[in-house]
């Protein structure tokens, strides 16, 4: 009998290294991540279907009206989103999902789609939040400041999660994350075919 995959919704502050992560994870595991549709022109070196499904407007507002979105949103006159076909058709093959949304977007998941594991990972601190912040090079003083201000305010989200996951070093959060999402597996929900199978053993 083939195995589902499952769907795992990852989001967490600015900085906390959620990108790096859910990178490690497709490179040493094999997990499927979701590709997002955009409105947005392609950039140099980017590939249809790889790093995003290309859409116009119009198509996009199609996608929309015909509900084939997990989610979606409109940033600086364009819109990004969650293909839901293509999301379901890698769970289908057995393959787990990684979705990379922030928060409000999580939560909009978690509502069309309550079997869905929303997992956030934060630094250990506030101040190894600015720490990493800081060590990106990128970013002036101000901005970091305005970050952390963000991260605050988003602490209250953390309680609307299924797990928080501390991201104190790269390989041991990898590596936690991991197991986290196998053990997703053995939950009751995914586990409906083989509790079916049993009962109807007994009754045999």
């Amino acid at each position: 009998m083939s195995k589902k995959g499952i769907i795992a919704v990852i989001s967490g502050f600015s900085g906390a290294g959620k990108g790096t992560v859910v990178n490690e994870l497709i490179e040493k595991y094999g997990y499927a991540v979701s590709i997002s549709a955009t409105t947005r022109k392609p950039r140099e070196g980017e590939v249809e279907g790889k790093s995003y499904f290309f859409k116009t407007k119009e198509e996009f507002e199609e996608m929309i009206e015909k509900d084939e979105l997990i989610e979606y949103a409109q940033y600086v006159d364009n819109y990004y989103g969650t293909p839901k076909d293509y999301v379901l058709s890698q769970v289908e093959q057995g393959k787990d999902v990684l979705l990379e949304i922030e928060m409000q977007g999580a939560l909009k998941v978690k509502e069309k789609f309550p079997e869905v594991s929303l997992i956030f990972i934060t630094p250990p601190s506030v101040g190894e939040l600015r720490r990493r912040l800081q060590k990106r090079g990128t970013e002036t003083e101000e901005v970091i400041e305005k970050r952390i201000a963000r991260a605050k305010e988003e602490c209250a989200y953390m309680q609307e999660y299924d797990y928080i996951v501390e991201n104190a070093g790269l390989e041991e959060c990898v590596e936690q994350m991991h197991a986290l999402l196998q053990s997703i597996h053995l939950s009751k929900n995914n586990q409906q075919a083989l509790i079916k199978t049993i009962t109807e053993d007994f009754d045999q």
